[in-house]
């Protein structure tokens, strides 16, 4: 399954939106691909530069095109994709402290 290190930056006026809608479920609703998205964004770590970095699983042909469309793109800019080895983008972040 392909694995990607996701970085993007939080856009700071709809923190809290993207907050409330993980805690209240709205995220893992949205089809395909909800549930996979929040237990990533749950998991996600903030970098020293302010970036969210997060591992991802995805099959689309175009890395995070479902997930960028249908919510990523709302509450992130300058989303960029690295793929790793699943379980390796978690381990090079597990020492960051976490997005929630």
């Amino acid at each position: 399954m392909p694995a990607y290190l996701v970085t993007a930056t939080p856009i700071d006026e709809l923190f809290q939106a993207l907050a409330d809608a993980l805690e209240t479920g709205l995220v893992e609703e949205m089809e395909p691909f909800g549930e996979e998205l929040s237990n990533a964004l749950k998991r996600a770590r903030m970098q020293p530069d302010g970036t969210a970095v997060w591992e991802e699983v995805c099959f689309c042909s175009v890395p995070l095109a479902q997930e960028r469309e249908g919510m990523l793109d709302r509450y992130f800019r300058e989303l960029s994709t690295t793929e790793v080895s699943r379980g390796d983008g978690w381990r090079r972040i597990e020492d960051l402290p976490r997005l929630f």
